[in-house]
């Protein structure tokens, strides 16, 4: 797969749909082999793959850096964390399992109120939903617990005066990202693990029709 010719929306519409459970390579793997990129091109094509490839490494990695940040600040830390779930949500596999496990602990106690939670269906024409299929948390659309939980955690940076703490801390882990990326020579494995990917992901598209 020639990764210079995946451009940024299709790399971020990828990181949105895989599967956000997904476990970190290892640590040797993930601290072997850099090597300093030859072109422009050489590198473009690095840093899309491998920020595919190791997208469960560098998010914890931004977390742990956040969090060193703010040992000392537990009202802090509360504000890491519903802005690091605010993200999640726009991932498809997240939304949808976070939706699934609130709906079946609600169901225990109020079935009624489990079933209110449902989204609404999506119309259907010829066999095939009329539009693209909306992602919902708990019969609410997605950007509802958005824009909720980013507004919550922007509160809590104001009241915590951390907000320029967690930029620096963000902007740290943003470069550590970057440089890792930059310099991490793509294995073998790493290109084989895409294909198998790709080849889910256009599988799934074609059973769609």
């Amino acid at each position: 797969m020639d990764w210079g010719n995946v451009s940024t929306e299709d790399l971020i519409e990828a990181l949105r749909a895989v599967e956000w459970s997904s476990t970190p390579r290892p640590l040797s793997e993930f601290f072997s082999r850099f090597t300093f990129p030859r072109s422009y091109s050489k590198w473009n094509s690095r840093l899309k793959c491998n920020l595919y490839y190791y997208r469960t490494n560098y998010f914890i990695m931004i977390v742990v850096i956040l969090a060193l940040r703010f040992v000392r600040r537990p009202l802090a830390i509360v504000a890491a964390l519903l802005t690091a779930i605010s993200i999640a949500f726009l991932n498809d596999s997240f939304a949808g399992t976070f939706s699934e496990k609130v709906a079946r602990t609600v169901r225990q106690f109020s079935p009624h109120l489990a079933a209110k939670m449902r989204p609404a269906l999506t119309p259907v024409i010829r066999g095939r939903p009329s539009t693209k299929r909306a992602i919902f948390i708990c019969g609410r659309p997605r950007w509802v617990f958005v824009f909720v939980f980013s507004i919550v955690s922007f509160l809590l940076w104001f009241v915590s005066c951390g907000l320029l703490t967690v930029l620096w801390a963000f902007g740290i882990g943003l470069l550590a990202t970057l440089a890792h990326a930059s310099f991490k020579s793509p294995n073998l494995k790493a290109r084989l693990n895409t294909f198998r990917e790709e080849f889910r992901a256009v599988w799934r598209n074609y059973s769609e029709l």
